[in-house]
């Protein structure tokens, strides 16, 4: 089930077994000021090599941003669709997607990697083989999607440090042995 624009009901977490997926809690409040830090650096990398989107009309920027931001959504749902309940909600301009679940490492880093995967990195790749206007809107959806992903960049990182035999709830995981 997908709630959308509402939180999942709230669930008890012994958490004498369950750590804080953010230990510091100097980080975890200042967390969202390291995201807006990378999406001002993904903002200024088309100007600092000199590169806009400027030959493409914004009609069609606008409409391509929208699908990438849909599309980007869409691969994390498919990701996590059959493992537990879904909430989409947002806070500001961004959007959250919760699950239930309790989600293995490598399926939560699946959950936050394969939309930046799959839409910044292969529209890189085949930008190197076309040319023009199709090599410009390639670049585009890979930068916006870098743009829309520097949570997920972030969080996909502190996943990939976590231990082996990790499972990940709501905002906490617990190693198995």
């Amino acid at each position: 089930m997908i709630l959308w624009f509402r939180h999942l009901p709230q669930t008890s977490k012994d958490l004498s077994e369950w750590t804080p997926f953010i230990h510091s809690d100097w980080y975890r409040k200042h967390y969202m000021k390291f995201v807006y830090l990378l999406q001002i650096i993904i903002l200024s990398i088309p100007y600092f090599f000199s590169k806009g989107f400027t030959n493409i009309h914004i009609f069609l920027l606008i409409i391509t941003g929208i699908l990438v931001f849909i599309i980007h959504e869409c691969i994390h749902i498919f990701v996590i669709h059959k493992k537990g309940d879904i909430s989409l909600t947002f806070s500001g301009i961004f959007f959250w997607i919760n699950t239930n679940a309790v989600l293995s490492k490598y399926r939560f880093w699946a959950i936050m990697s394969f939309p930046f995967l799959i839409l910044s990195v292969v529209p890189f790749i085949l930008s190197l083989y076309v040319s023009g206007n199709i090599k410009v809107i390639l670049l585009y959806i890979g930068w916006l999607n870098t743009l829309i992903s520097a949570s997920d960049i972030i969080n996909s990182f502190h996943i990939a440090i976590k231990p082996k035999n990790t499972f990940f709830h709501r905002g906490y995981y617990r190693k198995t042995h």
